[in-house]
């Protein structure tokens, strides 16, 4: 059986965002079951306002796992379909995925990302990145590990079929996560943030394990892709998406500078280089809102997608998933 998961746990945010997710999700898939991981509090409300019905399996995400690390190092714990999709819940889904479960099933896991990890991944950011390109940090830690490459993998969208696999991946990664000290990872606790990260560890143990990351980029038909303001025209809705993905990779890595007016000047004039200026029109299966700048039209989503299915079930709806998500189904 195919199925997705997500997990969620504190605040009631996060849990409209993944009730969002799925509802996005429901536009285009309605026969897929979906499993959500969260705490007491969470699946208390979702009962109490008959909103559990989204969810074909709904389990008390243990207080041990109720972090990043915590969680998708331990996937294994929380598989509850033999061919298991775990998906963060700032996702939504554009097209329909049918392809996409298509292509995963050449993979016994994987995870989307690139197939070589920069110096920003899981580096130090400002100039201290470039110091440890000058000591080539980088190849001393893939040396001490007896490994060849280090894959990015964006952790948004992880596909798990072999058991087995996922076990051993898990293993590695906890095990790369004990030794950060002896590679050139910096701790995300260290910036301020609240959690540590799981995807430089993840890495490091498919590389360890011979495995291939499932690219983000495909062209037209990409599993997923960030949401950047500028880079992606849209509806209110989000039922009609394309995002504008340069083919150079320079260029194209210019959509992560912070200021619009000087990014966009930097894109028009690299652009204008012979060669540099192809670019294409993507709708990806799915749209991630990952950087915390650009999370606002998802967090406006999710709250109008909440209260319609708050709604629905005010105005006497019986909790199906059907009538909950049939004004939610895309125009295309």
């Amino acid at each position: 059986m195919e199925g997705y998961v997500l997990h969620t746990y504190g605040k009631e945010d996060y849990l409209r965002h993944a009730v969002a997710s799925v509802l996005t999700l429901r536009r285009y898939d309605t026969s897929r079951p979906v499993a959500l991981y969260a705490d007491e509090e969470q699946i208390a409300l979702l009962k109490s306002l008959r909103l559990d019905s989204l969810f074909s399996v709904l389990e008390v995400l243990p207080e041990s796992h109720r972090s990043i690390v915590g969680f998708k190092h331990h996937l294994e714990k929380f598989k509850p379909f033999e061919r298991s999709l775990f998906v963060d819940s700032d996702i939504v889904w554009c097209r329909d995925p049918d392809p996409l479960w298509t292509k995963l099933k050449a993979y016994k896991f994987t995870a989307t990302g690139l197939h070589k990890a920069d110096f920003w991944f899981g580096g130090p950011k400002g100039f201290a990145n470039l110091w440890d390109r000058l000591l080539d940090r980088r190849r001393r830690t893939i040396r001490r590990f007896g490994l060849t490459y280090l894959p990015r993998v964006q952790a948004g969208m992880i596909y798990a079929a072999d058991d087995t696999r996922t076990s051993d991946v898990m293993t590695a990664a906890r095990d790369f996560l004990s030794r950060s000290a002896d590679t050139h990872f910096r701790s995300r606790l260290d910036e301020g943030r609240s959690e540590e990260s799981c995807e430089w560890s993840l890495a490091m143990g498919m590389s360890y394990l011979d495995l291939p990351v499932f690219d983000w980029f495909q062209g037209q038909d990409s599993p997923q892709l960030d949401f950047i303001e500028g880079f992606v025209e849209h509806d209110e809705d989000f039922k009609q998406v394309r995002c504008r993905h340069y083919a150079d990779e320079f260029v194209h890595g210019l959509r992560g500078l912070p200021g619009h007016s000087v990014r966009d000047a930097l894109v028009r004039l690299f652009s204008s280089f012979p060669g540099r200026g192809d670019f294409m029109w993507v709708t990806p299966h799915a749209l991630h809102f990952g950087w915390m700048h650009h999370k606002q039209p998802f967090y406006d989503l999710s709250d109008r997608l909440w209260d319609l299915a708050l709604k629905n079930e005010l105005a006497g709806g019986d909790g199906e998933q059907e009538d909950v998500s049939l004004s939610l189904t895309s125009d295309s």
